[in-house]
């Protein structure tokens, strides 16, 4: 019996907030294996904010998604079939092949999971692209150490979750920034942060941080963009390091938003600021890798994932990242 595909293509480029007519289901026949092939069907998909920017076509640090090109994004996926030596029918592997619920790679770009140790799920999470964004943004762009106090916007997402955490283990003092108050319980209550503030409820925000970081900050890792990282730079600490780890704040504005110009604050405060990639320490991910899955085994991480049944509400679970309905990792399910 023919097997058929269904996957989730780019419809249009958004102006503005994104919207689920963007994208298009299809379907299509998957055509037989050449040698070196294998199949794969998909069994979690992640969502991510940085995909925004591959919906638009203008010049980025990867090529844009082509209209009626597959959802770029990664995936933890299951062999059916294989005409590769390297893979059996059964393994578990994480790839970047897309929104789609089967897919045929050549093998490249394969990571093998271990389903022994630790939920598959994890693979996008923290013992994946998610757990190196954290562990290389703070440990090495911005130099976190002991007796450091570390500031986390988006701190209740996949990364910022992380983010802290790590910043605990390595005896930091830890304050994030969340959008909700179930969300400043989560991140103090259940994962050690020492303090948090609701940006949306609170009346000062530079106040609020002066209060939680008397001493001042000397890392902050940044997810948000927006008035939170306004707020963050006149309080910054000597020789301070600051790593831009994404802007989701401004993902969907259509113009740029007026505000402070804060450069200044580098200069007295000896400051760093740079933005950074992941994929940058792609040869370094097994260092990362042995140290998150000794922590998360040790029970010195969690994490929290927000799952999304089908391959079909992908977009639904994409759009709502940037309304802040995820807490932690955003996921879609899309077979057993």
């Amino acid at each position: 019996m023919a097997i058929v595909n269904r996957k989730i293509v780019l419809a249009s480029r958004p102006e503005g907030m994104v919207s689920e007519s963007d994208f298009r289901l299809e379907e299509e026949e998957v055509r037989e294996l050449e040698d070196g092939e294998v199949l794969l069907h998909t069994l979690y998909l992640s969502v991510d904010p940085y995909m925004r920017g591959r919906m638009s076509d203008r010049k980025s640090y990867a090529d844009p998604v082509g209209i009626g090109e597959v959802m770029t994004g990664e995936i933890v996926t299951r062999v059916e079939q294989s005409r590769n030596a390297k893979y059996q029918a059964g393994d578990v592997v994480a790839a970047r092949l897309g929104w789609q619920e089967y897919a045929i790679s050549d093998g490249a770009g394969l990571r093998k999971i271990d389903p022994s140790s630790a939920p598959i799920s994890t693979a996008l999470n923290v013992l994946g692209m998610i757990g190196a964004t954290a562990y290389f943004g703070l440990l090495d762009v911005c130099k976190a150490k002991e007796g450091d106090t570390v500031v986390v916007s988006g701190a209740a997402g996949a990364v910022g979750s992380v983010v802290g955490q790590i910043a605990k283990i390595k005896g930091c003092r830890v304050v994030g920034t969340t959008g909700s108050d179930e969300k400043l319980k989560w991140i103090t209550e259940e994962l050690g942060f020492d303090a948090g503030i609701n940006y949306k409820t609170s009346e000062s925000l530079i106040k609020d941080l002066a209060r939680h970081c008397p001493d001042g900050i000397n890392c902050y890792f940044d997810n948000v963009g927006g008035p939170v990282t306004d707020a963050v730079f006149p309080l910054l600490a000597l020789n301070s390091h600051i790593a831009i780890c994404g802007q989701i704040s401004m993902y969907n504005a259509t113009k740029a938003e007026l505000g402070p110009r804060f450069l200044w604050n580098l200069i007295p405060n000896r400051a760093t600021i740079k933005g950074f990639l992941v994929f940058d320490y792609y040869d370094r991910f097994p260092e990362a890798m042995k140290d998150l899955t000794e922590w998360l085994l040790s029970g010195k991480i969690k994490y929290q994932e927000n799952v999304i049944e089908g391959l079909e509400n992908a977009p639904k679970a994409f759009i709502g990242l940037f309304h802040g309905e995820n807490t932690g990792k955003q996921l879609v399910h899309v077979s057993d």
